[in-house]
């Protein structure tokens, strides 16, 4: 079966982007150099097309209680216009997606899945489905394009009437963009970079794009590909289902306590096995390590301790910030406590690491 290709897959040729499938979508990993596109966002900004993400829509009277059994974060507390970091779970606790939901009023919500979930999320959502409730899969109906970086405000701003200062972190607006109508402008992202993602009708989708590189080429926008965008989100700590998040591992492993609301939110899909595995004791963590020798760690690769394997290596990098080694991996959890020194095998040899404090990179 032919990858699809997204919206703008004749920009991403036209500007000479190295396509790849990924996850069934042609999309570009790197444009002309992974490190230059890392650091643009990082300095300036960068432009992501990030189109192959799903989106379900949920309607009608009830859909706030719906979305709070669901889902395992507070869904009570965000208000119109504003979204919320969140994750599906299984009856055992086991993680379906990590997702955000976007709240439009009291019986108008929608989220936006990972592209490699997309089915597997609508079929279970839509198996816990009131009649009277209306579930669309949207992922057609949407490009998305993330625009990421110190400049992302002022770049935008060239472009859009609406004051975007006062758009706080994980809220969100509809406007016109470029002339473009219509327009959602989310301040949200996947770079740990002040940043917004755009949502438009898909034939919008490359006139909204070179928009935004044409605003943006005296502030230093480069176009980024999927490299950079894990590599970025890796420095930030930030979970990557398939890696940190997958169908043998819970939210409470991969560090996600903090959007895992045991204590106020009275009933949701999973609730009971978290309270229990939280109880009990978690057997493994995920932690933030840096290599004390050199190499680079890698997903799959050993962690070990003397003769004993401890976990696994989930995603790791040469990070182009800070320029040291950095992974991210489960061990079991008394294992986990920060300054712990363990070895990572690379190779057949043991590479010292240690384990630090997340996120490896906050903005200033």
């Amino acid at each position: 079966m032919e990858p699809k290709r997204t919206p703008l897959y004749n920009e991403h040729v036209r500007l000479k982007g190295k396509i790849v499938d990924f996850f069934g979508w042609n999309l570009p990993v790197e444009y002309s150099n992974i490190k230059a596109e890392h650091l643009a966002v990082r300095t300036h900004a960068g432009i992501f097309d990030v189109s192959h993400m799903g989106q379900i829509e949920v309607k009608g009277k009830g859909a706030l209680a719906l979305v709070q059994y669901l889902t395992i974060n507070d869904a009570t507390l965000i208000k119109d216009g504003q979204a919320q970091y969140t994750a599906f779970c299984r009856d055992d606790g086991t993680t379906i997606d990590d997702v955000i939901l976007y709240r439009f009023s009291n019986d108008h919500f929608f989220f936006v899945v990972n592209a490699a979930n997309i089915e597997k999320d609508f079929d279970w959502v839509k198996s816990h489905c009131p009649q009277n409730i209306e579930l669309i899969n949207r992922s057609e109906d949407f490009a998305l394009i993330a625009l990421q970086g110190p400049n992302a405000e002022k770049i935008l701003q060239k472009l859009c009437s609406e004051k975007l200062a006062s758009l706080s972190s994980f809220h969100f607006l509809q406007t016109s963009v470029a002339k473009i109508p219509e327009v959602i402008v989310a301040r949200t992202g996947y770079t740990g970079e002040n940043g917004f993602e755009l949502f438009c009708e898909p034939q919008d989708a490359p006139g909204l794009w070179n928009a935004l590189l044409t605003a943006g080429k005296e502030l230093g926008i480069l176009p980024c590909g999927l490299a950079a965008r894990d590599t970025l989100r890796l420095e930030a700590a930030l979970c990557l289902y398939g890696h940190e998040l997958d169908d043998n591992t819970t939210p409470l492993e991969a560090g996600l306590g903090w959007v895992t609301k045991l204590n106020t939110v009275d009933e949701f899909i999973g609730k009971e096995a978290l309270v229990d595995s939280k109880e009990k004791g978690l057997s493994k963590k995920l932690v933030g390590f840096t290599l004390v020798d050199k190499g680079i760690p890698r997903e799959g690769y050993a962690i070990v301790n003397g003769d004993e394997q401890i976990g696994k290596v989930t995603s790791g990098t040469l990070s182009p910030t800070l320029n040291i080694p950095i992974g991210l991996g489960f061990v079991k959890t008394e294992f986990a406590k920060v300054g712990t020194h363990f070895f990572i095998d690379i190779r057949g040899k043991l590479k010292e690491a240690k384990v630090v404090k997340l996120p490896f990179y906050k903005k200033k």
